[in-house]
């Protein structure tokens, strides 16, 4: 077997067309930010994000041409309105680009455990370096900044390592109930840190959207994400431990469109379908009731605000249809 031209498997194309569409809408973010950035340590990463990615897109073409699969449009500089004032800080600005690079390790090792054709491995691979070191360049500059978001602090008990000893180690709604497991914060960190990014990427964009049915779902996004971060933070709170920062200070009372109607509400569902597989790794690692049945609420909202999301983006037609598997029956039948 010709090992260079091996065809590319269902899971290989869809990755592709996943990274290219939701890689393009996130660069065209990236895009228009570097061009408010004032602070030269972080306008500098973001230029090196916005080239990583022009080298991944070229590949990805590369790969999808090769197959004879059509390239999708996904997001170009017409989604982008040039010139118009700044909507967010700096700072928000690199909170962006760190919580973004998460997502690309993320999807980047998920892509590359679904691929199999050595090429492909080899670019996921090198897609992840590239995540890690944005990752870690944004960390650095977050912390050097004095703005990166530590998780709560645990000091060692004195005791031998114990085991659990009853039901009480899964009740979490009298008064007695144990406190948080480390490996329960993890989760409940991270997607609080998530909601407070969709909330406020949900307001900026909420005030610039053009047509009212965008700008309405973008204020009930807004407002769902409130709720969520009140739902975990709530969980922290009682167990007396620190809470992530809201970002709404960091958005400009800007009324000024910097992106397409379609863009924003794209990038919204994006958000929203990610969620999904963070707030699902935090229900699998609960352990505690009122933290599953926290998880399994802001779950079930999402899914139901995904749908309104998909009815909202197929009436703009402003969402494009992935390769489909054949439809052996109409095949036979036009035959």
């Amino acid at each position: 077997m010709d090992k260079e031209n091996i065809k590319l498997t269902s899971a290989e194309i869809g990755t592709l067309w996943g990274a290219f569409v939701n890689g393009t809408a996130i660069d065209s973010v990236n895009k228009y930010m570097v061009t408010i950035i004032e602070n030269e340590k972080i306008k500098a990463i973001m230029e090196e994000a916005i080239h990583i990615f022009a080298k991944q897109k070229e590949q990805i073409v590369t790969f999808i041409k090769k197959d004879g699969f059509p390239v999708p449009n996904g997001f170009t500089d017409s989604d982008l309105n040039k010139g118009t004032k700044r909507l967010f800080s700096d700072i928000f600005c690199l909170h962006y680009l760190h919580i973004m690079s998460v997502h690309g390790l993320i999807g980047h090792n998920t892509a590359l455990g679904s691929s199999v054709r050595k090429d492909l491995r080899k670019f996921y691979d090198s897609c992840d370096n590239d995540a890690k070191y944005i990752y870690h360049k944004t960390t650095d500059l977050l912390l050097e900044l004095g703005h990166f978001q530590r998780d709560p602090y645990f000091y060692p008990e004195e005791e031998n390592q114990q085991y659990v000893s009853g039901q009480n180690f899964l009740d979490g709604f009298f008064s007695d109930n144990r406190h948080l497991a480390a490996t329960e914060i993890i989760s409940l960190s991270l997607n609080l840190k998530k909601s407070i990014l969709a909330k406020t990427l949900s307001i900026g964009f909420s005030q610039v959207a053009q047509s009212t049915e965008t700008r309405k779902f973008l204020v009930k996004s807004g407002d769902i994400a409130d709720k969520h971060i009140q739902s975990l933070s709530n969980i922290l709170q009682k167990d007396n431990l620190p809470v992530p920062m809201s970002w709404e200070s960091e958005i400009t009372n800007s009324q000024e469109a910097p992106f397409s109607d379609k863009l924003m509400l794209f990038h919204m569902g994006f958000l929203y379908q990610t969620a999904q597989i963070f707030q699902g790794a935090g229900l699998a690692t609960a352990m505690r009731t009122d933290l599953t049945l926290a998880y399994e609420k802001i779950i079930l909202k999402n899914l139901t605000t995904t749908k309104q999301w998909f009815d909202l983006m197929v009436q703009n037609k402003w969402l494009e249809q992935p390769p489909l598997a054949p439809n052996r029956k109409k095949i036979a039948k036009d035959k």
